[in-house]
């Protein structure tokens, strides 16, 4: 009984892990892109630098699947 227990919460850690980091990137995002569009609208010679900006916050995501199989495997 006591394994059912353990698997499970670490079922739900690691759902929660990479609930966490996709709400964090999701609200990153919409902040940096809203600003990139207005930056590009106005500079479009900028737009190479600004997908360094947006493709940042998708680490916290990756950061969150790896926390969550590191839950599930050790």
């Amino acid at each position: 009984m006591a394994l059912l227990e353990t698997e499970g919460a670490k079922a739900i850690a690691a759902a929660i892990a990479i609930f966490g980091g996709a709400i964090g990137t999701g609200l990153a995002q919409s902040g940096i892109g809203a600003s990139a569009m207005g930056v590009i609208a106005e500079k479009p010679e900028q737009a190479s630098k600004l997908l360094v900006w947006l493709a940042i916050p998708e680490s916290i995501v990756i950061f969150g699947f790896i926390v969550a199989a590191v839950l599930l495997f050790l």
